[in-house]
């Protein structure tokens, strides 16, 4: 898996955020609204569940999870898979916690220049970098997951990724509206833009990733990898 030779399989510890405002914390997996806190065997039962829910897609695809197969799946009532995770899209969204804990793990603690340590631009560019080819490995699935609109932008683990950005941004160019620009570069890393560039256009994922870079020098003024500065600009 792509996005797994080049980042940390490990879960590591939670770290103290270096900033106070919009510091991005690691996700949690989501519970019903009625059990902020599962029982051990509630807990067990969920795991199962996913379990179940990854074993279909690895036979047949997204298509094949349906709340009704994963029970089956499972060996539990459907009404059961309800209660966990509310509807088809909750229970994909659950599947995608644990690649996004580790992302986020990745770029909060882990090694530069995705992690601390290195400069902001860098960062910014490994970031990119890291989720496009994240996104190209689980395509499928998250474009099944973030199919309902209210739900594009609004789920935490989509709203951590953009607070990370826009607290580089801010390192990056203090003076600019790092909070659009963040949704600005958001875009380009989007599942339904990845999806249309690399499997409908037939794109590259080099390509990609070499827009990727050249973006981030374009919204920053800054100096891109072996060129000059765009527009004459001198690096930040």
């Amino acid at each position: 898996m792509l996005y797994a030779v080049v980042m940390s399989s490990a879960l590591p510890p939670f770290p103290k955020p270096q900033e106070s405002v919009d510091a991005p914390s690691l996700l949690q997996v989501e519970h019903g609204p009625d059990e902020p806190c599962l029982r051990a065997d509630a807990a067990r039962n969920r795991a199962r569940l996913l379990e179940a829910a990854a074993r279909l897609i690895a036979e047949h695809g997204v298509a094949g999870v349906t709340m009704e197969a994963v029970a089956a799946a499972a060996q539990v009532g459907k009404g059961t898979v309800f209660r966990r995770f509310g509807d088809r899209t909750g229970l994909l969204m659950a599947l995608l916690d644990h690649s996004a804990r580790q992302l986020q793990a990745d770029f909060l603690c882990g090694p530069s220049p995705l992690g601390p340590g290195a400069p902001p631009l860098e960062r910014l560019r490994a970031f990119g970098v890291a989720v496009l080819y994240r996104s190209a490995e689980q395509l499928d699935l998250q474009l099944a997951a973030q199919s309902e609109p209210s739900r594009r932008f609004s789920h935490p683990s989509v709203q951590a990724l953009r607070t990370h950005v826009a607290m580089l941004l801010r390192q990056i160019v203090p003076t600019a509206d790092c909070e659009l620009l963040s949704q600005t570069l958001m875009a380009y890393l989007d599942p339904a833009l990845i999806n249309h560039l690399a499997r409908q256009c037939g794109m590259p994922m080099q390509r990609l990733e070499a827009g990727w870079i050249d973006l981030v020098a374009r919204v920053t003024g800054t100096e891109r990898p072996g060129r000059g500065a765009p527009g004459g600009a001198s690096p930040a």
